[in-house]
């Protein structure tokens, strides 16, 4: 077994070094993933080791990257594309669910479309405007797309490899203000399916389900929780879409309460997806609503009002402290 402790950043570089060793139609195309080796270093090295013909500096133009990407794929490459910050992906959305989402459909499956887009998301890191945008549920919400996120270092390489292998488009959303959040990484034991959700804290007197940077929040809640004498479970969902409903259900009738946490304003977010589909399922189980945390309904704020924004451990204890009222 080898087991490693890294970064989430260095864990998606070496994950991403493998792909482009594994197979020779991998290519990496972005703004600055070449010779800068990215904004935040993500893939850093990989063109010095595999030349400008597999990791490729593109002009800055993110609807040109996607549908060049998307040619690429229907040749029999499998294209991996960075979006260089979460705000910059709305030129490219059109490609993305008119084009890249649609085609295994319009062709009746005869045409495959292996293309991961990475993403940097969230906020935490003191960003100028349109650098923390939290647009997941944007794409969740559209058929032909799978969006999945980490939380950690180990899933943050696995889940890769598993999105480059995929032959359907892949939104890989990258939690960046936990890019610098080290953990162990088997690199010989792939840990399970791209879609499994993973109980990252056992409880039993709720449950808080969350994904990429909440999954760190919800943890630190749970811990409070149980200096106070309260049981909370943690589900990882990694999956945004498909969501492991079965994990959800499983967590829910054994706690009775469930909490939904997201960086992304709650209005129309995926928490309310997740809040629709557990009390259709578990109605008889529940002690309480499923109560929903996340961002206002507002444009992100500037970086010195960020913390009020954001999800703390405050506001998700106070969401705790009211489903437990019931």
């Amino acid at each position: 077994m080898a087991v490693e402790k890294m970064s989430i950043a260095k864990a998606l570089n070496e994950s991403l070094r493998l792909a482009l060793d594994t197979d020779p139609k991998v290519l990496i195309m972005g703004e600055d993933v070449g010779k800068l080796g990215g904004v935040f270093r993500i893939t850093d090295g990989l063109q010095k080791d595999f030349g400008e013909e597999r990791v490729i500096d593109t002009p800055l133009a993110e609807s040109g990257i996607v549908g060049t990407a998307i040619g690429l794929a229907l040749r029999g490459y499998r294209p991996i594309v960075e979006i260089q910050f979460d705000g910059f992906v709305f030129p490219a959305y059109d490609q993305i669910v008119t084009q890249l989402a649609k085609m295994h459909a319009r062709a009746l499956g005869k045409v495959k479309l292996p293309v991961v887009v990475r993403i940097p998301y969230g906020g935490g890191i003191g960003a100028v405007e349109h650098h923390s945008e939290s647009p997941e549920a944007l794409f969740a919400h559209v058929a032909g797309l799978k969006v999945v996120s980490p939380s950690n270092a180990s899933d943050a390489y696995w889940m890769m490899q598993q999105a480059v292998q995929s032959d359907d488009p892949v939104i890989f959303f990258e939690p960046k203000r936990r890019y610098w959040d080290k953990g162990e990484v088997d690199t010989e034991s792939i840990p399970g399916p791209l879609h499994r959700a993973v109980t990252a804290r056992e409880g039993s007197d709720l449950t808080l389900v969350a994904y990429g940077p909440m999954v760190k929040v919800c943890l630190e809640a749970a811990a409070a929780a149980q200096e106070e004498g309260k049981s909370v479970e943690v589900l990882d969902l990694r999956s945004m879409a498909p969501i492991d409903f079965d994990a959800v259900q499983r967590s829910a009738e054994k706690t009775g309460r469930v909490v939904v946490v997201h960086e992304a304003p709650v209005f129309y977010g995926s928490g309310a997806e997740i809040a629709a589909r557990i009390t259709e399922r578990c109605f008889y189980h529940l002690e309480a609503p499923v109560l929903r945390v996340g961002g206002y309904s507002v444009p992100y704020p500037p970086a010195r009002l960020e913390d009020e924004y954001l999800p703390g451990l405050d506001r998700v204890l106070d969401a705790v402290d009211r489903s437990l009222a019931y």
